[in-house]
């Protein structure tokens, strides 16, 4: 990240799933677990994404996060297969805050869970799924701001 992409990347956080116009609601909806070929349409949503906004220049760092926020610090992650520090460090950022909103917002299928629920699910990714680095500085983030956040956002 270089100063200056601070909105671009903002516009990479909020247009991140933009690629999932692209999967049928029916895989997007579908309440029970994905079969492989489901699961392949859906890990193209990055990819998709990327593309949807690859001529807009103002947007440039946003694709970053738009195609590698799946990537995973151990390189198992989609679309790419990107470990370490090959993924962009705003998508390593937003892996960490979109892995926390998804498990603190209540779904359909499960309760949201604690912020010390969250934060222990987040930890035992570090070095797999995360990058050791961006979880030690979520871990900088007291509870107390972590909900004014939410709370701001929604």
């Amino acid at each position: 990240m270089r100063v200056g992409d601070e909105p671009q990347i903002e516009f990479g956080f909020l247009l991140h799933d933009a690629g999932k116009v692209a999967v049928p609601d029916a895989i997007l909806f579908k309440p029970g677990p994905l079969t492989d070929a489901e699961r392949l349409v859906m890990q193209q949503h990055p990819v998709t994404g990327s593309e949807i906004v690859r001529d807009i220049d103002f947007l440039g760092a946003a694709r970053d996060v738009i195609r590698s926020h799946h990537e995973r610090w151990d390189g198992s992650g989609y679309p790419d297969g990107l470990a370490g520090a090959d993924i962009p460090l705003a998508a390593r950022v937003f892996a960490v805050a979109d892995t926390f909103d998804a498990l603190t917002s209540l779904r359909p299928y499960r309760q949201a869970a604690t912020l010390a629920e969250a934060r222990a699910i987040i930890d035992a990714g570090s070095g797999s799924h995360f990058d050791p680095d961006v979880i030690a500085a979520f871990h900088g983030l007291t509870d107390a701001t972590l909900e004014q956040i939410r709370a701001r956002i929604g």
